[in-house]
């Protein structure tokens, strides 16, 4: 209460005629460290934002965060470049952002002022829970930042990056959580300052976790952990008797709409989202098996619950399993594969592509195709066409950043297509491919704009392999290392 006091949230005011206040109510909650303990017992007034009117209490509410890919890239260059990170937080952000709209808010419980009963709070700066609150916190900090000569990423709107001859450092951001990245510490010093002569920061030092993940850095390599969340995890589910398996997805199950009795429907998607984050963030390993799982969450039987368990399984075996970034090798390179018709239920085929730098991936997905492919050329041609998408949107994030050598050299998509590979140099299209035109110029165009060159590789070396089919236990622990994923004690 003190914060939203100090920092003149509202004023006290009759009620205008014809106005509708909203209400307000307090959360309270646990903050925790990523290994569970208690860091923080907090309070927090809340607006009950569900009361606002569209095109009266608020209007536009879009606000950008950072994309999980975008940290990965800069956590991957400065382990290359020997970069310093450093983290900050900003104490109630979302108490920063200036209010366009008349919004009245009764006073707050425990709160009322003594003599002012009938008076109603106008509402200055926002308040959590408000409809536009992010939007109005990021607009706060992106005139505050610019103002201080940072420049936007073009490709993400949460990077910022500010090059003088002494040093350059990049932010990141991501609602309130910041990675402030810079080539010396002097840099980064005088970009915390300011900051902190705007908004109530707190200064965490060097980078220790973001977004839950945990960020341990030496010498020669960062790596990133989830184990904790991981652990976390399997004992929301222990009441499933979760066994250790060696492969997340059993490549002998053919896996079909559930046509009995719908089995634990929230719990299920409860799950889903639970292994998704880990994927989100570090575990492309799982991502075929949960973007398979995911497409049951409607309807699930105990076939699909079956398949859940031995993905708990798989990530019970591999808790400690890091994502690891080092000096070398200092290469972007893109990875595109497909599976032609896996889907037996509506025949639509898998596309799966991953990005790596400094030994460890930055993007990847797995993803049911939204066509119906018709040859396994066709599945591949179309598994290329999206992860070039992606290579153009990480090559054009690149550019923005003064760490990465400029001209942005071209990235290295690997494909065990052969078929595939000869067609894209091949302008002629006859009766059988024609209907590839639109996804067949497009590559062609980021060929010849110089953001891709297609690459041949065999299929054991294509690192997207695992994420368009199940793998074997002894080819699926050869790629997790390929792609950065090593044990603990071997990531040390």
């Amino acid at each position: 209460m003190d914060s939203i006091l100090s920092n003149g949230t509202w004023e006290l005011t009759d009620l205008p005629k014809g106005a509708k206040p909203i209400g307000s109510k307090w959360i309270f909650k646990r903050k925790r460290h990523p290994d569970g303990t208690v860091s923080a017992f907090k309070a927090r007034l809340v607006a009950k934002g569900y009361r606002q009117r569209e095109g009266i209490d608020y209007f536009d509410t879009y606000a950008p965060v950072a994309r999980i890919i975008s940290i990965r890239t800069l956590i991957a260059i400065s382990a290359l470049k020997g970069l310093y990170i450093h983290q900050m937080d900003v104490k109630t952000a979302f108490l920063n952002g200036y209010l366009n709209e008349e919004i009245y808010m009764e006073q707050p419980e425990g709160f009322v002022m003594h003599g002012q009963e009938n008076k109603v709070c106008r509402l200055v700066k926002s308040l959590y829970e408000l409809k536009q609150a992010p939007k109005q916190w990021h607009e706060r900090f992106d005139t505050t930042v610019t103002s201080f000569g940072f420049i936007h990423n073009g490709a993400d709107r949460c990077i910022y990056s500010k090059c003088t001859k002494e040093s350059t450092v990049v932010i990141c951001l991501y609602v309130d959580d910041m990675l402030i990245i810079g080539t010396s510490l002097v840099g980064i010093l005088e970009t915390k300052n300011y900051l902190s002569s705007n908004f109530k920061m707190k200064d965490l030092g060097e980078i220790d976790t973001i977004l839950g993940i945990k960020v341990k850095r030496s010498e020669s390599q960062i790596s990133l952990s989830q184990t904790h969340y991981i652990e976390k995890t399997l004992s929301k589910f222990q009441h499933l008797n979760i066994k250790e398996f060696n492969s997340p997805f059993d490549s002998s199950v053919k896996l079909k709409k559930n046509s009995g009795r719908v089995v634990a429907q929230l719990e299920y998607a409860s799950a889903i989202g639970c292994m998704m984050y880990a994927m989100y963030c570090t575990r492309s390993d799982i991502a075929f098996a949960v973007g398979k799982l995911r497409q049951f969450t409607c309807n699930p039987g105990s076939e699909h619950w079956n398949a859940i368990g031995r993905v708990l399984g798989y990530l019970k075996r591999t808790s400690d399993l890091e994502l690891t970034y080092n000096t070398h090798p200092g290469i972007l390179e893109g990875y595109s594969d497909a599976s032609w018709i896996d889907n037996s239920s509506d025949s639509k085929s898998t596309s799966g592509w991953i990005f790596t730098l400094a030994g460890g991936a930055i993007s990847w997905a797995s993803k049911k195709q939204t066509c119906i492919a018709h040859s396994t050329m066709d599945a591949e041609f179309i598994a290329l066409a999206v992860a070039g998408k992606e290579a153009e949107w990480i090559r054009d994030l690149l550019t923005d950043l003064h760490f990465w050598p400029r001209p942005t050299p071209s990235i290295p998509m690997y494909c065990d297509s052969e078929a595939t590979l000869s067609r894209v140099y091949n302008s002629i299209y006859n009766g059988k491919s024609r209907h590839l035109g639109l996804r067949h110029n497009y590559v062609r165009q980021l060929i010849e704009n110089g953001t891709i060159s297609i690459v041949y590789v065999n299929s054991c070396g294509n690192l997207a392999d695992p994420l368009t089919k199940p793998l074997t236990r002894g080819l699926i622990g050869s790629t997790t290392r390929d792609i950065g994923l090593k044990p603990r004690r071997i990531s040390q």
